[in-house]
């Protein structure tokens, strides 16, 4: 298959993903209990009753912060993308640490902005940053690892999934890509909803709560994109979906600002990513459960593999899903 592939572009990242996560996973490791490539987090038994979740991700001037991003929000977003990967473990984020490339001309303002905005960040989701490194790149470049603990009973895995199961989010779907239209078109739109896409706000306590109820079958976190996100459970759990675009969580203010195509909201909610929150399955027995923990949209169900990754429109149809969203290595 990769034979006649010499590009990464043209495998495109989660192939790559697939295929270097094949070779890391080559050897032995004793504490690894989750390893490279099928998961948000690492997972390592250190002893006791609990886990240790590992994560990390880089982040680019050109291709991850829009140019209206203050140096606040920028580190605001490395903590977020981290810990949001946390959050989907149902872990309790201990630490992140932060590597920095940055150009030799780079303000000092602009650094101590940056960090300040780390490190709100990382105290909104009751922890700290622990370190890093610093060094000269051309581009600024973060790449941030954050660690989280969670309870051996509680963790949650994006395997889990059963025909039956009721499809569940948090929060709205679409609305930072709404947001990232907004401002490539120059169309004005109001902080608040402006701030779902520079200032995310990671699924942290909700994330715990769920892993405390006992009422989840499967978790991951949505920043790659609704779409994205239910193609990966399906390929992991060997499952379908039925999803219903009467039931998608759109933000009221979508329209306003936007669009007031249903067809582009619907595509915004499906394909866009930015939105850093949790996708999980729940048995239908324990819904009560899940609603205790946090406040949830029910989206759809799970089907049997063979019924696709299907969307009802509100007027009864059916459409197919397709795999897209938000990917790094994307032309």
């Amino acid at each position: 298959m990769t034979m006649n592939i010499t590009q990464v572009s043209e495998m495109g990242e989660r192939p790559l993903v697939s295929l270097l996560s094949g070779m890391f996973n080559t050897g032995y490791n004793a504490d690894l209990v989750i390893g490279p490539g099928s998961d948000d987090c690492a997972v390592l038994d250190v002893g006791g009753g609990e886990y240790l979740v590992v994560t990390t991700d880089m982040l680019h001037r050109k291709t991850d912060f829009p140019q209206q991003m203050t140096p606040w929000q920028i580190g605001w977003m490395s903590a977020a993308v981290n810990l949001s990967d946390v959050a989907s473990m149902g872990a309790r984020p201990t630490g992140i640490l932060f590597a920095i490339g940055m150009s030799s001309d780079t303000p000092v303002s602009f650094v101590e902005e940056m960090a300040r905005g780390m490190s709100d960040c990382a105290k909104a989701c009751d922890t700290t940053v622990i370190g890093g490194d610093i060094d000269t790149h051309d581009e600024l470049t973060i790449t941030g690892t954050a660690l989280g603990m969670v309870e051996k009973s509680c963790l949650l895995k994006r395997k889990g999934a059963m025909a039956g199961d009721k499809v569940c989010v948090t929060g709205f779907a679409g609305s930072a890509g709404a947001a990232l239209h907004a401002i490539e078109q120059g169309i004005h739109i109001p902080d608040p909803f402006l701030n779902t896409l520079l200032e995310p706000y990671p699924r942290v306590a909700e994330g715990q709560a769920l892993a405390r109820s006992g009422a989840v079958n499967c978790m991951m976190d949505t920043s790659d994109g609704l779409a994205m996100s239910l193609h990966d459970l399906a390929d992991i759990n060997g499952v379908g979906f039925q999803i219903y675009e009467s039931m998608l969580p759109v933000h009221e203010d979508m329209g306003n600002y936007v669009t007031c195509d249903p067809d582009e909201q619907m595509d915004f909610a499906l394909y866009t990513g930015g939105d850093f929150e949790l996708l999980f399955t729940v048995p239908p027995d324990k819904l009560g459960e899940a609603r205790s923990a946090c406040n949830l949209s029910i989206i759809g169900e799970v089907v049997e593999q063979k019924a696709g990754i299907r969307i009802e429109r509100k007027e009864g149809t059916n459409r197919s899903i397709n795999r897209k969203g938000y990917q790094q290595l994307d032309n």
